[in-house]
């Protein structure tokens, strides 16, 4: 009866030991959503509130580049 329980045993240990390593590349690159959030209020504001034709090109270029500056210093591509 000693053999089932230490079975139990390794097979509890074995998903906590996967989980802690996904769990750790997750945590490395946060999600896009969730970083540059003010960057992302700014320039959205801009960008809806621009009477200009093209506002990413003229008014609210600097908006943009902040972003995508903020964005690309957590690795992603905008």
């Amino acid at each position: 009866m000693s053999s089932p329980a230490s079975l139990s045993s390794s097979l509890s240990t074995a998903p906590a030991a996967s989980t802690g390593a996904s769990a750790t590349t997750e945590t490395s690159k946060p999600k896009p959503c969730c970083v540059c959030k003010p960057e992302k209020a700014a320039r959205d504001d801009c960008m809806l509130f621009s009477k200009s034709d093209d506002p990413a090109a003229k008014e609210c270029l600097s908006f943009v580049q902040e972003y995508k500056a903020c964005m690309a210093g957590f690795g992603f591509k905008v």
